[in-house]
């Protein structure tokens, strides 16, 4: 069995190797990982496990090798991605290489608490894009 810690640590490395090799996404490229996010979300709000596992990139598919485990890791994990109140798309990156993308995407999670997503997503051979990671980044609590 996978430890979701481990996980979340290998993706948040990953991700921040990443960030560091990054130059601004292409507006098509953005586009393309906004609809890719955005058809999962609308998956995961319509309980679709079959669609929103084949947003999953191969490196995922591996830790989680069936729809379920994937389904239940994230209902269990990333809570605002999986039931988010409201969400919207920030930033775009390129990795160096055009390998992969990083899209910043604000979310309100179920219970109003604001998060920042950065999604990992990478380019597959028959050009289209998979997401690789997530991390979750709480927001401050607003100053009064």
């Amino acid at each position: 069995m996978t430890n979701p810690n481990r996980l979340n640590a290998l993706l948040a490395t990953t991700l921040a190797a990443l960030l560091l090799a990054l130059t601004p996404a292409h507006a098509d490229e953005a586009a393309d990982a906004r609809s890719v996010i955005e058809s999962q979300i609308n998956a995961f709000l319509a309980d679709d496990m079959t669609a929103a596992y084949s947003f999953a990139s191969p490196s995922i598919r591996k830790i989680y090798p069936d729809e379920s485990r994937f389904f239940d890791m994230v209902e269990r994990g990333y809570q605002p991605v999986y039931r988010p109140g409201n969400f919207a798309f920030g930033r775009s990156s390129t990795a160096a290489g055009g390998a992969g993308i990083v899209q910043e995407v604000l979310i309100t999670g179920p219970d109003g608490q604001d998060w920042t997503a950065l999604y990992s997503l990478e380019r597959q051979p028959d050009g289209s894009l998979k997401i690789n990671g997530v991390q979750m980044i709480k927001a401050a609590p607003p100053q009064t």
